[in-house]
């Protein structure tokens, strides 16, 4: 049985579309769907089915698709027994948001190693979705994911349909973030419909699990001019350049305000967000996991607690 095609039933699950899953994978649609029809051919029975909102897992689907991440996981952690220099590796894998304060946990983190052992640290900035993937598909241990709290049910239940577990890390009301030149960077009182004329920056990840990929996100004041990135420094360069331009974002640093500029407001009609740990079912601990956990807390401490008036 070909492993590989345990990855394509994952994906194909993930999105809940052929036609994305093999767009994801780079590679061609009627290929995918003949390694699914060959994977299915070997098993005995179907995995997917076609629905209204697409592609879903079968009873059968579902319960083969659990072995299936569990083997992929455990594959992964085999290989890289081989990777590991020494029991002494100061080492952490983690998967996390474009957010400021959970980069400067990350910098304090490699900031805390012992210069005398070795280190293998993996991080990678991604949606939430691709975060779940991540560690649903062993590729990181330990994740980070923001999400609306209008839409923290849909995300919860599908944590669990993933066999994940979650701790709360923070919820909290995004702030309007832009230039201190913004014409309303000094005004007394922000109401959400006074961005409506500007020009928004924001992150193109916002995808919700069980929810269409084309429903419209309601964001508020959002007009009709924006500009999606994908990265965090892009998105200082713009609200810096451009003074008209704005961000909705949890509280950043101060470091990151002076060096380009920006100020924080808090606003009416803000979205409200709630940021989670997210990790495998059974999942220990390992002390550099934990202590990157307590620097995450140590963190949102320093910019939660400060008045965005």
């Amino acid at each position: 049985m070909n492993t590989l095609h345990f990855k394509y039933a994952i994906e194909v699950e993930r999105t809940r579309s052929i036609t994305q899953a093999a767009e994801n994978l780079f590679m061609g649609q009627p290929n995918l769907s003949k390694a699914i029809k060959e994977l299915e051919d070997t098993l005995g029975f179907v995995i997917f089915q076609r629905t209204s909102k697409g592609v879903a897992p079968t009873a059968k689907g579902s319960e083969f698709l659990v072995y299936a991440r569990n083997i992929l996981a455990q594959l992964e952690k085999m290989e890289s027994l081989s990777d590991a220099e020494s029991a002494d590796t100061q080492q952490l894998s983690v998967s996390i948001p474009r957010s400021s304060y959970i980069s400067g946990a990350v910098t304090r983190f490699v900031a805390s190693l012992s210069p005398e052992k070795a280190v293998q640290v993996n991080i990678q900035e991604a949606s939430a979705m691709q975060t779940i993937a991540h560690i649903t598909d062993g590729q990181f241990d330990l994740g980070v994911i923001r999400c609306g709290k209008e839409h923290e049910t849909y995300f919860l239940d599908y944590l669990s349909d993933k066999q994940l577990e979650h701790e709360p890390l923070w919820d909290f009301e995004k702030l309007v973030l832009f230039s201190n030149r913004h014409p309303l960077a000094q005004a007394p009182l922000l109401h959400a419909e006074d961005l409506s004329a500007y020009l928004q920056i924001t992150h193109s990840d916002h995808a919700v699990p069980y929810l269409t990929p084309t429903a419209p996100r309601k964001e508020p004041g959002r007009g009709i001019r924006c500009v999606q990135v994908q990265e965090r420094c892009g998105q200082f360069d713009l609200l810096a350049e451009i003074e008209g331009a704005y961000m909705w974002t949890a509280p950043v640093p101060d470091s990151w305000l002076e060096r380009f500029g920006l100020v924080q407001r808090a606003c009416l009609g803000a979205p409200q967000c709630r940021d989670m740990i997210v990790y495998p079912k059974g999942h220990k601990f390992t002390v550099y996991e934990r202590r990157f956990v307590d620097l995450l807390f140590e963190a949102k401490n320093d910019v939660a607690l400060r008045d965005y008036a």
